[in-house]
Parts: C-alpha cells; structure tokens; sequence
C-alpha cells in the first residue's frame, strides 16, 4: 500500500509486491550527474560527524530561519511527509524504496501530471537543476474565485531510493529563493536502511530523538505542496 495516494501526487505502489530485489520494469535513474558529491546523498557517501537531525528515513542538517515540521496522517497517525520551512518557501519530502538498478521518477513525473489534469490544473515539464521537474498550477481546493498556487515537483533516483520534493512558495517563482531552497533539497541525506521493502513503499520517518523538530502537523494530503 502506498503512504502517498496517486491522489495527493504521490508514487503508487498498490500494483507492486515483494522487495525491491524484484522484477521491475527497467527505466532510467533520473538523478543529476553530482548527485554522490553533492546530494541528495545515500547514507553512505553522508558525512557521519555532521549535527543532522535523524528523522528515519532522512536525515536533515540544521541551518539558521530552516523550520522543520513532521506532516502526520490522520488516522494512522504515521509520519508521511517532512515539511521544511526555509527563504518564504515550503519544501517537502518523502523517500521511497527503490529498484536497486531501475529509477521510479520518469513513471511518478507522469501520475503527477495526470492527477494535476484532473484536479483542473495545468503542468509543464522542464530540465531543472535535478533533471527534468514538473512546474504546476493548480486549483486551491474549495475556493470558488478561481484560485491557483504554484508548485514545483522534482524527484531523484538514489540507490535503493527515490526522494520525491515539492516546492511551493517563493521558491516556485524566485529564482534566489529557488537556489535556497534547491541547496536545502541537495544537504538531505536518505536513511534507506537494509530491510526488505517494495518499491515505492514510502521508508518509514520518525520523529527526532532530540526534540529538535517542532510540534508534528497533520495531514490528510501528505501528497501535494500547501
């Protein structure tokens, strides 16, 4: 079962099963040609004297103005989603388990345009600083004024992950703002850990041992940017 619908944009698992050392219909890591240097980095390539704050299946590094919130999904009262708050724009994250040789972006990029469309938004596909992204308008659900937010959708293919970013705020409009905020997404480091899991199964997030995040947030739409 997926953590994040196909309905909040998020990958798709419920036609998958078995772990992620099964078959899998072969397509291409998406991922920038620095990723192992300069992030989003696996576990292992991260360096392990650095403060981060341990969140399970991602570990992030404190900076000054970066708010961190746990996105927590009614009901389950699972984390779902990380939210961080950083230069007037919102990222958030999730990290899924991954084919060890094949990536997941290119069939997730196409669920997210096709959940877009039928919300009544409108998306564009460009080549971003973390390879191709989905740029997005899309309604303000309830509001009957016609209103429309920004997002930006980019995704990486990591070994054995895929982390999935949203990003709203400035940071869809400001290309300052942008920078901050695609610096903040390329220090994450995802935890994948070595228990078996299906592909786009999302890896499980905690909160932090030292209370460093602030209160958790909950959410019914772990999925899209708000």
């Amino acid at each position: 079962m997926s953590d994040a619908p196909t309905g909040s944009t998020g990958p798709d698992s419920s036609s998958n099963s078995g772990s992620d050392d099964g078959d899998e219909i072969e397509t291409p890591k998406s991922a920038p040609a620095d990723r192992e240097t300069n992030g989003p980095l696996d576990e292992s390539e991260a360096n392990a004297v650095r403060p981060y704050v341990d969140l399970g299946g991602v570990k992030i590094l404190p900076r000054p103005e970066l708010h961190l919130r746990l996105e927590v999904e009614e009901g389950s009262k699972r984390v779902v989603a990380v939210g961080l708050d950083y230069a007037g724009s919102t990222l958030q994250i999730q990290p899924f388990a991954a084919p060890r040789s094949s990536g997941l972006w290119h069939e997730i990029r196409a669920q997210i345009i096709d959940q877009i469309s039928k919300q009544g938004g409108s998306t564009r596909v460009i080549d971003g600083p973390f390879g191709p992204e989905v740029q997005a308008e899309i309604p303000v659900a309830g509001d009957t004024a016609g209103t429309t937010r920004l997002a930006r959708f980019i995704g990486v293919d990591g070994p054995r992950w895929f982390l999935r970013g949203v990003i709203a705020g400035e940071g869809a409009v400001k290309p300052d703002a942008a920078a901050q905020v695609e610096d903040l997404f390329r220090s994450i480091v995802v935890v994948r850990g070595t228990t078996p899991m299906p592909p786009r199964d999302l890896i499980p997030l905690h909160m932090p041992a030292t209370g460093q995040a602030s209160a958790p947030a909950e959410s019914t739409n772990p999925g899209g940017a708000s």
